[in-house]
């Protein structure tokens, strides 16, 4: 009996502060929509839109699709090699060296390089990054050789990589 004239006492007693009589009480009319907060002077009104369905159209991808990313692929394989390739070429200027085995050496040069460069320079990226600097720069070298004199170093190196040169 104690008990419950106890949880009867608890019930009655209120954790609300009781309103302060300076204050104006306006009862909360409960709706379905949520309150809107009042635009402030500061804040400019955002007008909202309407959200439309966002279409997006891709396109079929055509043959010329698949070969200029093939061609990319290649050129790019071909830069990063291009150390290798290059001494490559100096070797086979003096010696006759078949497709693969050009193509065979020009690799293990090309990672021999880098590994060069990983060793004397710290860091992953930063290495990778004097690499490509070497490799535009031997590639400028060997354009500049076939532009400027009348000998064909690219067309040396073309052959040479598959298989047309001596």
């Amino acid at each position: 009996m104690a008990e419950e004239h106890k949880i009867q006492e608890a019930e009655i007693i209120s954790t609300t502060p009781a309103p302060d009589a300076s204050k104006e009480v306006q009862p909360e009319v409960l709706t379905a929509e949520a309150p809107k907060p009042e635009p402030s002077a500061e804040q400019p009104k955002e007008e909202t839109k309407p959200q439309e369905p966002q279409v997006i159209i891709q396109k079929e991808r055509d043959l010329s699709h698949y070969v200029g990313f093939a061609l990319l692929t290649v050129l790019s394989i071909v830069f990063f090699f291009i150390p290798g390739i290059a001494l490559v070429y100096l070797v086979s200027c003096l010696a006759a060296i078949t497709a693969p085995v050009a193509w065979i050496f020009a690799a293990i040069l090309s990672v021999i390089v880098w590994l060069i460069f990983k060793l004397k320079i710290k860091g992953f990226k930063k290495s990778f990054f004097w690499y490509i600097g070497l490799c535009a720069l031997i590639s400028i070298i060997l354009v500049s050789l076939s532009v400027f004199t009348s000998y064909q170093v690219l067309s040396g190196i073309f052959a040479l990589l598959i298989g047309g040169s001596n």
